[in-house]
C-alpha cells in the first residue's frame, strides 16, 4: 500500500516538472526570439542593451514599450552613437522618411519636396520642384534686361536683308547658388538690315 502510494507521488512530481520545464521552454523561445543581438533583455519588454555595433530601436504600443536591436535603423529614424548604447532616434518630422539628426531631413514622405533639411507640400518662393528627386531647387533672381544689339550678320551690319540681334541680363549676385534653376539669360530675335553698306557696297544675301 505504501508503494503505491509512493508511486503516485513520483508521478504527481514529475508530472509538476514536465509542465514547468514545458512553460520554461516556451517561455525561453519567446524571449530568444524577441532578444536577438541583446546583451540585457526583459522577457516583457525586450532588448534594454545592445551589442556595440547595434541599435537600440525603442517604440510604443498603447501604454507598453518595446525594444529591438537592428543594425540600422528604419525610416523616419536615424542613428546615434553613444559610449553606453547606440540608439535609433525618431526625426523630429513626420514628414521626413530618413534625417541627418532630429532637425534635419535628407528625404521626405511622398507628397513632400525637401529644402535645406525641411519637408514642404509646396516649394517655398523662389524655388521650383523637381518631381525627379523631390526636391525644392533654388531659382537665379535675373537682372534687368540689356539694351539690344546691333542686327548682324556673320559679323556684318550691312549688306543682308535679315540678321540677328541680341540682348543678355546677368543673375543678381545674392542668388546665384550653385546648382539653382536659372531662367533664359540670352535672348535673340531676327532683324532686319540695311541692304547698303557705307560706300556704295552691295551685297545679298
Amino acid at each position: 500500500m505504501l508503494w503505491i502510494i509512493f508511486m503516485l507521488l513520483l508521478f504527481i512530481s514529475s508530472m509538476e516538472m514536465l509542465t514547468q520545464n514545458r512553460w520554461k521552454k516556451q517561455a525561453s523561445t519567446g524571449l530568444l526570439e524577441n532578444c536577438t543581438g541583446c546583451v540585457l533583455c526583459s522577457e516583457d519588454n525586450g532588448c534594454i542593451t545592445c551589442h556595440h555595433r547595434l541599435f537600440l530601436l525603442i517604440w510604443r504600443d498603447g501604454i507598453r514599450q518595446y525594444g529591438m536591436c537592428v543594425h540600422t535603423c528604419p525610416p523616419g529614424y536615424f542613428g546615434v552613437r553613444g559610449l553606453e548604447v547606440n540608439r535609433c532616434t525618431k526625426c523630429r518630422s513626420p514628414s521626413c522618411e530618413s534625417c541627418f539628426s532630429r532637425d534635419f531631413c535628407m528625404k521626405c514622405k511622398d507628397k513632400f519636396y525637401l529644402h535645406k533639411g525641411q519637408c514642404f507640400r509646396q516649394c517655398p518662393p523662389s524655388t521650383a520642384a523637381q518631381p525627379g528627386t523631390r526636391e525644392c531647387q533654388e531659382m537665379c533672381e535675373p537682372g534687368p534686361w540689356s539694351q539690344w544689339s546691333a542686327c548682324t550678320h556673320e559679323g556684318r551690319t550691312c549688306g543682308c536683308k535679315w540678321g540677328v540681334e541680341t540682348r543678355v541680363r546677368e543673375v543678381l549676385g545674392a542668388a546665384q547658388e550653385e546648382g539653382a534653376a536659372c531662367p533664359a539669360l540670352l535672348e535673340t530675335r531676327k532683324c532686319r538690315m540695311r541692304k547698303h553698306c557705307p560706300g556704295g557696297e552691295h551685297r545679298t544675301a
